[in-house]
């Protein structure tokens, strides 16, 4: 084995050693956070930490789920409106996506210029116009008020427009000599074909959302209406000292979306990677 191989052996080992180091260091938080909601608030702060309780309790739970402000309406309130807004997204941006990629149009790469441009503009300078306009069509206090902005998606056409252009024009081609309309080619050829970019966006656009609090916060205000972000401000602001109820009210927030990356983990770096190779 020559010189140069152990050299890179070693390097590998170390790079591997550290990086394990980090992801230790990055989940240590979490994995306390899992183990205090299952503890007594007396057994919460003891050094040194222990990290599995000889004994499980559920009462931290019980209080989130059953207790004054049940958690299992604002997660219900999360759920519609995020799913709603993913779905929409996927559908604006798959479609918005293939026209920039695929479709010839004078202006196209002026249109999509201008349109990526509006990524540089922030959120909150529209706050005061966008309550303005839905305080007009009486939407201000209704869950359409947080679900119609996020239909669409800059972001996410950029995505879907980069992954489109990897796939080669012969497929659009073949699709028009077989008779197949544009929005057939894109719906049942092209479409299926973009399955790692439709799961990256769909897990970023279900993250944003599912932990948006700014558009919550401005635009609800009943407080049957709140989503889980808004729900669990409310909660830690009743429980100063609950750190066990804390716990266990921020696990049940985080897990669907630990449920949702461990699911499609595999298509989520697959579409990360091949939404920069062209465009």
């Amino acid at each position: 084995m020559g010189a140069l191989s152990v050299r890179k052996i070693m390097t590998k080992t170390v790079l591997t050693i550290i990086f394990t180091g980090l992801g230790i260091v990055m989940i240590a938080p979490f994995l306390w956070m899992l183990s205090a909601s299952f503890k007594l608030q007396s057994e919460i702060f003891k050094v040194p930490i222990e990290w599995i309780p000889h004994v499980i309790h559920f009462d931290s739970y019980l209080e989130v789920w059953a207790g004054k402000h049940p958690f299992y309406e604002y997660y219900w309130n999360s759920i519609k409106i995020t799913c709603l807004t993913v779905l929409g997204t996927l559908v604006t941006s798959s479609m918005a996506g293939f026209a920039f990629a695929k479709l010839n149009f004078k202006g196209k790469e002026a249109l999509f210029l201008i349109y990526l441009s509006t990524m540089i503009i922030p959120t909150q300078i529209l706050l005061v116009p966008r309550f303005i306009l839905f305080d007009k069509l009486h939407l201000v206090n209704t869950h359409a008020a947080i679900i119609l902005p996020g239909l669409f998606s800059v972001l996410g056409t950029f995505i879907m427009r980069q992954f489109f252009s990897t796939l080669p024009n012969e497929l659009l081609e073949a699709s028009k000599v077989d008779g197949a309309s544009i929005f057939r080619t894109y719906l049942q050829i092209c479409l299926p074909l973009t399955k790692p970019a439709l799961v990256s966006l769909l897990i970023l656009s279900f993250t944003w959302h599912w932990n948006e609090y700014e558009g919550p916060l401005i635009f609800l205000r009943t407080n049957s209406l709140y989503t889980l972000p808004l729900a669990l401000t409310n909660f830690v602001d009743e429980n100063t000292t609950n750190y066990t109820a804390i716990m266990a009210a921020s696990v049940s927030s985080l897990l669907p979306l630990i449920i949702l990356v461990a699911f499609f983990q595999r298509w989520f770096v697959e579409g990360i990677a091949s939404s920069g190779v062209k465009g």
